[in-house]
């Protein structure tokens, strides 16, 4: 990652830029509709009271849990396909695109019986309070009866981007929100009357509150896969269509051996973070709306970072494929200037109008002032864990997912956790300390991505070995 900046390297960049804005601006925008829809969601649920926001944000931890270890099986397509396409193989990029339907069917099934039955079970392990309790795991069970299109939602999105379509998963993402926004308008809210334009109208709602809320993304979810289900048959590059989901060890075996640890890193992070999100839960209902919130707010300034990751995993997979070092160490430079640049923005807007952002979410002032605070603590480390999220892109398009999968454990248990758990249950800390350790993570995973990624360029980029060869 030596930012090379002579008269060659600017000409090379420069014609890389309209490659990686044309893959990294669909998914941003994706992102940027997925957040807004978060921000909606919470702040109508919001509206009815710091329990219903507690309710909806205590389980938040477990659907990252489930939607991430759905997600690693997507990456280990995304290498696979990426690379293929990138050697003038498309037929050997069809056999794995039939090999993910295998995937949606096996995981959507697997997931959609498990969570139904955990669903009572889940809330008492979060250490929801005993009252919400009921309502929780009523949210939680509705969210993921449709996992079978989720899981289609997750894993063809990530084949469509492998092959460079970024903009049909983003088109559907936007029709996704317009439905749940919608629903959520008329499931979650009592008929009532509003004023448009002088004229006093009456507004049918079914008042299901945080169930309603639940109804409408479940209903917006099913659209989801079912579209992009029918996008993926009827793309004319990566179609499964005619090729066989019966197991193929020919795709399975380089697959698994990107998947697994990807997966692996997954689920042990995610099960950190509801380890993390049980501990804050016990501080009271007062930090668990702010935690949700700041969460919340949080998750629109990663946006440009993902953007580029996904930019990043594919065109790393494509310069891989065709051999080409140097392409791949130019996007490393390009990718993480841009990336510094557009996050150091992001990460200023957010310290600035923290407290702004929270009152969208909270009226309750005891949950707008710790929440700022977190939030004006982490705004100071985005631009540095940006970093981390684009250099985990390039290994994920490299098919290199074993060292972060140690990276990821080793800073979500052994700094996040274990601090977390000193700092709350052994010194009295509060939310403030938890976040703070959270931050810790995030600068640890920043230097040791970074120092990895270096070691790789040093000796697979010089030829002395074959670190960044690829899946196959």
């Amino acid at each position: 990652m030596k930012f090379d900046m002579d008269l060659n390297a600017k000409k090379r960049y420069r014609a890389l830029l309209p490659v990686v804005f044309m893959l990294a601006w669909p998914t941003m925008l994706e992102e940027t509709m997925q957040t807004a829809v978060q921000y909606i969601d919470t702040a109508m649920v919001g509206q009815l009271g710091t329990d219903a926001t507690a309710a909806v944000g205590s389980t938040a931890t477990v659907n990252w849990l489930i939607g991430t270890t759905v997600y690693a099986f997507g990456i280990g397509f995304l290498a696979y396909i990426s690379q293929a396409l990138g050697a003038g193989n498309p037929e050997r990029a069809k056999r794995a695109s039939g090999q993910s339907v295998l995937m949606v069917l096996l995981t959507g099934i697997l997931f959609t019986v498990l969570t139904a039955v955990l669903s009572p079970f889940v809330p008492a392990w979060m250490q929801v309070e005993p009252s919400l309790r009921p309502l929780a795991s009523r949210y939680f069970l509705i969210l993921y009866l449709p996992m079978l299109p989720r899981a289609a939602s997750v894993i063809f999105g990530t084949v469509l981007r492998a092959a460079g379509d970024t903009k049909t998963p983003m088109r559907i993402g936007v029709w996704m929100n317009l439905i749940n926004v919608v629903l959520n308008f008329f499931l979650i809210y009592h008929s009532r009357t509003v004023r448009i334009f002088g004229t006093e109208l009456m507004l049918w709602g079914a008042g299901l509150e945080v169930t309603g809320a639940a109804i409408a993304s479940a209903i917006s979810f099913t659209f989801g896969g079912i579209a992009i289900s029918i996008a993926l048959y009827r793309h004319p590059t990566i179609s499964p269509r005619g090729y066989p989901i019966r197991p193929d060890s020919t795709v399975l075996r380089p697959f698994m051996r990107v998947a697994l640890p990807n997966m692996a890193q997954r689920f042990t992070t995610s099960l950190g973070y509801v380890v993390f999100a049980a501990m804050i839960n016990s501080l009271g209902d007062v930090a668990t709306a702010a935690h949700t919130v700041a969460n919340t707010v949080e998750s629109a300034f990663y946006i440009p970072g993902y953007g580029m990751q996904a930019a990043a995993a594919t065109l790393t997979g494509n310069a891989i494929g065709m051999q080409d070092r140097q392409r791949q160490k130019d996007l490393s430079t390009l990718i993480i200037l841009l990336e510094l640049a557009m996050m150091l923005v992001t990460g200023g807007l957010l310290f600035a109008f923290a407290p702004r952002m929270v009152r969208i979410f909270s009226q309750d002032e005891r949950v707008v002032q710790l929440g700022s605070k977190v939030l004006r603590m982490v705004a100071c480390s985005e631009p540095i864990y940006g970093i981390s999220i684009v250099v985990e892109g390039m290994l994920q398009g490299a098919g290199r997912t074993k060292a972060p999968f140690v990276f990821n454990v080793i800073g979500m248990w052994g700094v996040r956790i274990f601090g977390t758990l000193l700092f709350i249950h052994l010194l009295g800390g509060g939310l403030v300390s938890a976040w703070g350790c959270m931050i810790a993570h995030n600068l640890l995973l920043c230097l040791l991505f970074v120092l990895y990624y270096r070691k790789l360029e040093r000796t697979s980029f010089n030829g002395k070995d074959s670190h960044l060869s690829g899946v196959f």
